[in-house]
């Protein structure tokens, strides 16, 4: 805890870099209208980082001091939210033109993780590693260094709205201990449907709404 309570000054200067870099980049406007809906960050917070520590210990895979910033990557975490599904190969591509620059590592490939079939067939579009888990959670995850051997690590998070509405609810019902309420359970996996249906149906709607202003 004495060496995170050390970087966190680092950390957030680093976090706040990536934040404004993708959340207010003049590039993330199409037609007008800005892609990114909201955007928001936070450091880990140290009983948080405690229980982690504490919980990694009881299953027999400690973390020490010296790889606490190796082992743990989401010490200080960037949320990009935008509206369309479609429009994520934007964020996508600023993020790697930042790779491809040299100021951005990525700490690993980066991960699309989705329940939804289709979703993971449009993910396989880009270069994502493409999870479907278990769980009705869907989001994209990067972990950006400033280098290769930094210490400093930011995961950036990139969903629709949709599914940071799904994500907040479950995070407080069903995070860090899952729910054992079965009626919780079953209505989980009912919002996931609608956010995946609601998702498609955005989607539809902005086509529509282009090929309209295209025909005027």
């Amino acid at each position: 805890m004495v060496r995170y309570d050390a970087m966190t000054h680092e950390l957030k200067i680093f976090m706040d870099g990536v934040l404004h870099y993708l959340g207010d980049h003049p590039d993330l406007r199409v037609d007008g209208n800005q892609i990114v809906h909201s955007y928001k960050s936070r450091l880990k917070d140290r009983e948080h980082l405690r229980e982690k520590l504490k919980r990694k210990r009881s299953e027999g895979r400690p973390i020490s001091t010296e790889d606490l910033f190796s082992r743990v990557t989401d010490l200080a975490g960037v949320r990009i939210i935008h509206l369309f599904q479609e429009h994520f190969g934007h964020i996508d591509s600023l993020v790697r033109r930042k790779v491809e620059a040299g100021d951005w590592v990525l700490g690993e490939r980066a991960t699309a993780y989705t329940w939804d079939p289709e979703a993971a067939e449009f993910f396989k579009g880009f270069d994502l590693e493409v999870v479907q888990k278990p769980t009705a959670y869907t989001s994209v995850h990067y972990l950006v260094r400033p280098r290769a051997d930094s210490p400093l690590c930011c995961e950036v998070q990139v969903r629709t709205l949709f599914e940071e509405i799904w994500g907040e609810v479950d995070h407080q019902i069903n995070y860090p201990v899952p729910t054992e309420n079965l009626a919780c359970k079953e209505q989980i996996k009912v919002l996931s449907k609608i956010v995946g249906a609601g998702s498609r149906l955005l989607d539809s709607l902005h086509r529509v709404h282009r090929s309209l202003e295209a025909g005027n």
